[in-house]
C-alpha cells in the first residue's frame, strides 16, 4: 500500500500547513566536467567526516560507503573515514560547514539527529541544514511495532489491564513515537515503561511478561517469535521512496501507521508534529557535501551514489549492518530535511506535551 507524501513548507495565517512537493532539477554531468574532476580527484584523498564514534550505526554505514565510493568517482580517489564525535554530531557538522572547502574533497556521513531542530537550534550549532548539498540517503526501510498476541485484545479494551510498552531510554525514539498518537487518537489502552538500555533487554522483558509491546528495525529479532505465534506485527512506520510512503518487503502486508492515523489528527499544529516524526524517522542516514559545492561536483557524487548503491560489495556490507538497507534519493533527503528545518517550536512543544500527558518526562 502506498500513499503520496507532501512536506510542509510554510504556515498560512490561519495556522494550516501548505504542502508543496519538492522538485529536484537534475544536475547534468558533461564530459568536460568529468574530465576536469578526474584531474582534480586523481591521486587525491577524500575525507569522509562522521559525527559519531567508531562502531556506531552511522560510522558503520559511512565505512561501507567509503569502501566503494572512490571507484565510482572520476580519478578513483582514496576515501578515508575521520570520526569527529561530540555534541550529538554538532562538533563535526560545524567543522564541515564552516572550515572545509566546497571542492568535493570532504564529504559528510550524517544521521537524522544532526538535522533535527532539537539539535541544530541549540546555541552551539552554527549551520543551516537546508544548505547541505545532499548526495543521497540510506535508510533501513522503517521500523516494525510488535505486540504480544496474548495482550493484543487488551489494546482496544479500556476495561482491561493496559498493554505495557517497553521503551529504550527515557523518551520514545522515532521508531516508537507512533505509539504516542495511537494512544491519543486511536484510543489504545497502553502505558509506557521506559529506561531499557537496549534491544536485548527489551526482548528479555518481553519474554518475562514485563512488557507487551515494542519496536525494532531488525526483523531477525522477532521473526522466530512471530512464527511461533507469541508475537504479532501491529504496524510498520514505512519509508519514503520517490516521494511516496512504502512498506518494507520483510514486513509483508503489515499496515503502515500513516494509513491507520489518516484523518484522525485535525489540529494543524499536532499534524505538523506528526510530520516532524515522519521526516525524522524516514531520513535515517545521509551523505552530503558542503554548502557552495558546485553543481558539477555534486552531480558526479550523485552519479557515483546511484552506482555504488547497486554494487554487490556494498549490498553485502549493508546486509551485515541492517535489514532493509536501501537508497533514498537526494530529492527525498532534501525534502525531509526541509520538513525538519521548517518545524515550528509550537509543534515541538505540542509533541512534548503529548509525551507528558502519557507520563513521559519530556523536557
Amino acid at each position: 500500500m502506498t500513499e503520496s507524501v507532501t512536506y510542509p513548507r510554510e504556515r498560512l495565517a490561519i495556522g494550516r500547513l501548505l504542502l508543496l512537493p519538492f522538485i529536484l532539477v537534475a544536475l547534468p554531468v558533461t564530459a568536460s566536467t568529468a574530465a576536469l574532476c578526474e584531474t582534480s580527484f586523481r591521486g587525491k584523498t577524500i575525507t569522509m567526516l562522521v559525527g559519531s564514534q567508531a562502531g556506531s550505526g552511522t560510522d558503520a554505514t559511512g565505512r561501507a560507503v567509503a569502501r566503494v565510493l572512490g571507484k565510482y568517482l572520476p580519478g578513483t580517489p582514496t576515501v578515508v573515514v575521520q570520526n569527529m564525535p561530540g555534541a550529538n554530531g554538532v562538533t563535526a557538522m560545524n567543522y564541515f560547514m564552516l572550515r572545509t572547502k566546497p571542492d568535493g574533497l570532504t564529504v559528510f556521513m550524517g544521521s537524522n539527529s544532526i538535522v533535527d531542530p532539537l539539535t541544530y537550534r541549540r546555541a552551539n550549532a552554527q549551520y543551516d541544514p537546508t544548505t547541505i548539498r545532499m548526495v543521497g540517503g540510506i535508510g533501513r526501510g522503517g521500523t516494525l511495532v510488535f505486540i504480544s498476541r496474548e495482550a493484543e485484545k487488551r489494546l482496544t479494551d479500556k476495561s482491561a489491564a493496559p498493554v505495557m510498552i517497553g521503551n529504550q531510554g527515557a523518551l520514545p525514539n522515532p521508531g516508537m513515537m507512533p505509539v504516542l498518537w495511537g494512544i491519543e487518537y486511536l484510543g489504545w489502552n497502553a502505558k509506557w515503561i521506559v529506561g531499557y538500555p537496549g534491544a536485548n533487554e527489551i526482548m528479555v522483558a518481553l519474554d518475562r511478561g514485563e512488557i507487551d509491546l515494542s519496536s525494532t528495525s531488525n526483523i531477525f529479532l522477532v521473526e522466530e517469535r512471530m512464527k511461533a505465534g507469541s508475537l504479532d506485527a501491529l504496524f510498520q512506520s514505512g519509508s519514503v521512496e520517490n516521494g511516496k510512503i512504502v512498506g518494507r518487503a520483510e514486513f509483508g502486508n503489515t499496515p503502515i501507521f500513516n494509513d491507520l492515523i489518516k484523518g484522525k489528527i485535525t489540529d494543524p499544529v499536532e499534524q505538523e508534529a506528526f510530520d516532524y516524526w515522519w521526516a525524522l524517522n524516514s531520513l535515517d542516514k545521509w551523505i552530503g557535501l558542503a554548502s557552495g559545492t558546485p553543481d558539477e561536483i555534486l552531480g558526479l557524487y550523485r552519479a557515483a551514489f546511484d552506482k555504488f548503491m547497486a554494487d554487490d560489495e556494498f549490498i553485502d556490507l549493508g546486509k551485515k549492518i541492517s535489514g532493509g538497507f536501501g537508497a533514498e534519493t537526494a530529492s527525498d533527503a532534501e525534502a525531509l530535511t526541509r520538513t525538519l528545518a521548517g518545524t515550528s517550536q509550537e509543534a515541538l512543544t505540542s509533541l512534548a506535551n503529548l509525551m507528558r500527558k502519557q507520563g513521559l518526562q519530556a523536557q
